[in-house]
């Protein structure tokens, strides 16, 4: 009988494979892709470090950046260059910036609020009015949406909030669980009512507390490096299995899995996949549990590299990229230029641009063929950045049901399902549908089920 038994192979499960064989534990993975690293996939293509799926992580969670470390990888952690960082938003087929100063959607920052042109004067003052706003403690959960627009009117829900998440979970604000989604924010408004106000003083106690760090981080090589590095550490610890699990049931000693038509025996079992696959998986063990599970919804992604010759564009992209907001969204909800984000992905000479479609746009586009879907996006990147030149190269990745969304009532949700899971010993639950969906949150969740288990 296997010890123990992970369900998927993405970063959740091999995480957690990871930090077993740390303690020793050994462990069965069965993935039904031929690969290991779910959406993280690195490609390279003319030189040009091509990430298919999440192209880095936020700095601010910092369990990437641990087991980088302790997979000796420290050295190829890169910051992303801040310096250099301006994104755009479309509106009325113009490019316009977002105000410095905006921590997501909430500005610190006068003149450049004053200045922008991006929102007009009734939400210009409706911002600077929030910053009386008394404290209103809020008990249950609401939409991201209702949550903005409450604070700064439905201009800001437009055209900051709905790109600027849109690009993060491919989901609509109005669904959108804003305690799941921005807790912070939440906590701000409840101690001091005004959420810039609440920025700047937390912000001013970070002041002292040494310089701030980059938004983002990722590897120099990109993030597959990560996921062969674990790969490599788990060799000798880990049995990887490339078949579909179909049934769990649960026994006197802990599981039966049914995989590529074998059965195999488990006292411990981390269940690592999304969660729609999860609950089919689990029904027939708690069927509440597998109701629960279902209710997460996905949503589906595609991502486009579109590579160019640095001397087809009359001159170098400003900033990191652009959004489209959902008001003027065709295809594209944003686009990133990866060498001005990241140093060391583009050469010198090359042009990288990686174009994101989420939501309702990417499901009615999964069908489409690789063709199809470059030209669209090279004609929508020609119209919105104002350029003539045709790609290169374009490769085109796409993610079926892959982003989870924590919508309203994702809390309560969740605690359900933490405390069924709890009575079902040696059952764990790892995956981007519970407590945050970046890589950091999926690594520190695979860690947690392996802690668990080697606690026994």
């Amino acid at each position: 009988m296997a010890s123990v038994v992970i369900i998927g192979g993405g970063i959740s499960g091999i995480s957690a494979a990871y930090y077993l064989a740390k303690g020793g534990a050994g462990c069965t993975i069965l993935e039904s892709r031929t690969r290991l690293g779910g959406v993280i996939q690195t490609e390279h293509v003319e030189g040009c470090i091509i990430e298919a799926g999440p192209d880095s992580f936020l700095s601010a969670k910092p369990a990437a950046v641990e087991l980088a470390g302790e997979l000796g990888l420290a050295g190829e952690i890169i910051p992303s260059n801040d310096h250099l960082r301006k994104t755009y938003v479309r509106r009325a087929g113009r490019l316009i910036p977002l105000p410095d100063g905006l921590m997501m959607m909430v500005p610190t920052k006068i003149l450049p609020l004053v200045t922008t042109g991006l929102v007009s004067w009734g939400t210009k003052l409706r911002m600077g009015m929030e910053l009386l706003r008394a404290p209103k403690p809020r008990s249950g959960d609401e939409s991201i949406a209702r949550f903005i627009q409450e604070h700064y009117g439905n201009e800001a829900v437009d055209y900051l909030a709905e790109p600027l998440l849109s690009g993060i979970y491919g989901g609509n604000p109005e669904d959108l669980s804003v305690t799941s989604v921005l807790p912070r924010f939440v906590q701000l408004a409840n101690q001091y009512g005004s959420l810039t106000r609440g920025v700047l003083a937390e912000r001013a106690k970070a002041g002292r507390n040494g310089p701030p760090q980059p938004l983002f981080r990722t590897l120099r090589g990109g993030l597959g490096q990560m996921v062969e590095a674990v790969v490599q550490a788990i060799r000798k610890h880990a049995e990887i299995r490339q078949v579909r699990a179909e049934t769990i049931e649960r026994t006197a000693a802990g599981f039966r899995i049914r995989a590529g038509g074998d059965w195999t025996e488990a006292a411990s079992l981390v269940v690592g996949c999304e969660a729609h696959s999860a609950s089919r998986l689990l029904a027939g063990v708690d069927a509440r549990l597998g109701e629960l599970l279902g209710q997460v919804p996905y949503s589906s992604s595609i991502t486009l590299a579109l590579g160019f010759e640095a001397a087809d564009f009359p001159a170098p992209p400003d900033g990191f990229g652009f959004l489209v907001p959902k008001k003027e969204r065709r295809t594209l909800a944003a686009c990133t230029w990866v060498g001005t984000k990241f140093s060391y992905r583009v050469p010198e000479g090359k042009i990288v641009a990686r174009c994101f479609i989420g939501g309702a746009e990417a499901a009615a586009a999964l069908s489409e063929s690789d063709e199809s879907l470059a030209a669209a996006a090279t004609r929508e990147l020609q119209e919105i950045a104002g350029i003539s030149a045709r790609p290169r190269f374009a490769r085109v990745f796409r993610w079926p049901r892959s982003m989870a969304q924590p919508t309203v009532g994702h809390p309560a949700r969740v605690a359900e399902i933490e405390a069924r899971v709890a009575a079902i010993p040696g059952l764990h639950l790892a995956g981007n549908a519970y407590s945050g969906i970046g890589i950091p949150d999926c690594i520190r969740l695979g860690r947690q089920a392996a802690g668990r288990i080697l606690a026994g």
